[in-house]
């Protein structure tokens, strides 16, 4: 059956559609007589449809919208190629191949090898092309990540800011990390004058994210007297959620000497703030604004971390609707401390079942944050020693949930950030599979999250025990201006620890966090390959923070592709380009794995297949 056209136009114009000028894009000579300028071309175009049009129409043939001019999708069976048989398809599969190409047949790889090869019984099939210099690579996961929460980080982010004073306007909105030097309050006030609807009603909840105090120029938390200065924002219900997501500005409540809130809100104590109801309609916005970005950089599976009852009636509408997610999504199910729903809900939920989305996992939280304090240690913190953090539930709780979860047929994921909530957690996952065989401990993939700070011992554990390790590379470098200040001089060896985690044979899984980070995999890349910021420093100079802790870009790679698919459960059909796999793909303008490191952040997206089906770009 031939494949539908994408839904995300492809924006690669046919030449000569500007105006009325010719196939060319320029007036037709003077010597055409008078009121023939438009007909000759015309008639000329006839010509060539009559010739062509069999095999523009066919199977093999590329596709153009009469409407648009632009190239709407890719036919149902087709050989994509490097250019000029360039080696430059990474398979990713076992023995990481390096090919010339890829035969794609309604929604899977058929084979991979050299043209020559593949046309072999397919000589009809389409030879596509990528362009010079490109890479094709399998579809990219983020393995850690919170889809609606971008959504709703884009309707009003607050990352650039680097101070709560000041009426400083925004210039864009819209792009991420490139706010300049914005003032939080400012941007807040911004956002309500350009929203009439939101500036009219002052019973209007205004939402929204990503402030990061440790980012200020005075790194001090920011209070609710802060928007009484404001005329704009002055009495206005305002609900902020930090960076990291474990803090509100509008768990400890942040409180002055005289024991009053100031109106941050940590950790647990969010759930202290009522929020308004979100309408499907905006549910909808948020989720569908996620998939467009994540389609533009490459993604195409994307581990939900922590999902809510929003979240589910998102995707379940979305399958109504549609029949399957437009992409893929493993969902972890929110833990729920005062119900425990291990034994009454069925693991049904799998991709097989529902295309393209999955829910067998469960997300706990251990501890809170880094940056804002939260996070577990065994020791108090080298800047503030009246505190070590906490857990969010007690040990005895994780060591009482983790197991029952995982005896129920759960794999269990569970955000831990400081060394004692990691150390705990790993203590959990010992008492639940040292009963268990090594098939059973297998067919569990228990997870944590974050890893970020690792005690020596716990490192050897983390492979031991065959635990995956989700981490986010870029969460290295965003922390590492602050971390030693924060940790010792000691401690902070422990932190991303990357190339000892993998050393200890415990797999990596990569991902963002966005909306905390950026949505661009390959900043994630950069971040895992040279451990330095993206102007090329670190606190360590310039060979990077703890070089020593870098990964390669074969393992980095990996990372994005096959090994969050076994996080997933999904190293059969996704993460590589093998025969019999789903064929999703990416081609990079650039070979990521040869450029210099400071080039790779400069590559972009050309196009983004799922079930070999463009979402984004073009061929």
């Amino acid at each position: 059956m031939p494949m539908e056209a994408t839904k995300i136009p492809t924006t690669r114009p046919v030449e000569g559609t500007k105006g009325h000028k010719g196939l060319s894009g320029r007036d037709p000579p003077a010597w055409f007589p008078p009121g023939w300028k438009g007909v000759l071309p015309v008639v000329f175009l006839a010509v060539l449809l009559a010739r062509f049009y069999p095999i523009l129409v066919s199977e093999g043939g590329i596709l153009f919208s009469s409407r648009s001019n632009r190239r709407i999708g890719l036919p149902s069976s087709y050989i994509l190629c490097s250019a000029h048989s360039e080696q430059a398809v990474y398979t990713v599969d076992e023995k990481n191949t390096e090919t010339e190409c890829v035969a794609v047949a309604k929604a899977y790889v058929v084979e991979t090898g050299t043209l020559d090869a593949l046309q072999t019984g397919r000589s009809s099939w389409p030879v596509v092309r990528a362009p010079l210099g490109s890479v094709i690579v399998p579809g990219i996961s983020d393995a850690h990540c919170h889809i609606l929460e971008y959504g709703a980080w884009r309707q009003l982010p607050l990352d650039g800011a680097k101070s709560v004073e000041g009426m400083e306007r925004l210039a864009a909105l819209e792009s991420f990390g490139t706010n300049g030097n914005v003032e939080a309050v400012g941007v807040i006030a911004e956002y309500i004058e350009k929203n009439p609807e939101v500036a009219k009603n002052k019973s209007e909840v205004v939402l929204g994210s990503g402030w990061d105090h440790e980012a200020w120029t005075i790194p001090m938390f920011p209070t609710a007297d802060d928007f009484q200065a404001n005329p704009i924002t002055r009495g206005r219900q305002i609900i902020l959620q930090s960076k990291d997501g474990h803090a509100i500005w509008g768990g400890v409540i942040i409180r002055d000497a005289f024991g009053k809130p100031t109106g941050v809100f940590m950790d647990t104590a969010q759930d202290l703030i009522v929020q308004p109801p979100l309408s499907d309609q905006e549910l909808s916005r948020r989720f569908n604004s996620a998939v467009k970005d994540a389609f533009a950089h490459g993604l195409t599976s994307l581990h939900d971390a922590g999902y809510k009852p929003d979240s589910m009636g998102v995707f379940s509408r979305e399958i109504e609707l549609h029949g399957r997610l437009p992409i893929r999504v493993y969902a972890m199910k929110h833990f729920d401390e005062h119900h425990y729903w291990g034994n009454t809900t069925s693991v049904i939920f799998t991709a097989d079942k529902h295309e393209r989305f999955t829910m067998r996992s469960v997300k706990i939280f251990a501890d809170g944050a880094l940056r804002t304090g939260g996070a577990a240690l065994y020791e108090p913190y080298a800047d503030n020693p009246s505190t070590s953090g906490q857990l969010r539930l007690s040990a005895d709780t994780l060591k009482d949930v983790i197991p029952r979860y995982m005896k129920d047929g759960w794999q269990v994921n569970v955000h831990a950030i400081g060394d004692r909530a990691n150390g705990v957690v790993l203590d959990a996952y010992e008492m639940a599979l040292k009963p268990m065989n090594l098939d059973d401990a297998s067919s569990l993939r228990p997870r944590l999250e974050h890893a970020q700070l690792l005690a020596s011992p716990d490192i050897k554990r983390i492979g031991k025990l065959g635990v995956i390790a989700s981490v986010q590379p870029y969460h290295a470098i965003s922390d590492m201006w602050y971390a030693e200040t924060r940790l010792g001089p000691g401690r902070v060896k422990g932190l991303y620890a990357f190339r000892s985690v993998l050393s200890s044979g415990a797999r990596i899984a990569l991902g963002s966090d966005f909306p905390v980070e950026g949505i661009n995999p390959l900043s994630g890349f950069y971040a895992a390959v040279t451990r330095l910021s993206t102007d090329g420093r670190s606190p360590s100079g310039p060979g990077g923070w703890y070089p020593e802790q870098r990964l390669t870009r074969l393992e980095a790679l990996r990372g994005m592709t096959i090994d969050p698919a076994y996080a997933s459960f999904t190293e059969d059909t996704l993460g590589s380009l093998e025969r019999g796999k789903r064929a999703d793909f990416v081609v990079l303008s650039k070979d990521i794995m040869t450029i210099p490191a400071n080039e790779i952040l400069s590559t972009k997206v050309l196009a983004t297949a799922l079930d070999g089906e463009l979402v984004y770009g073009s061929l």
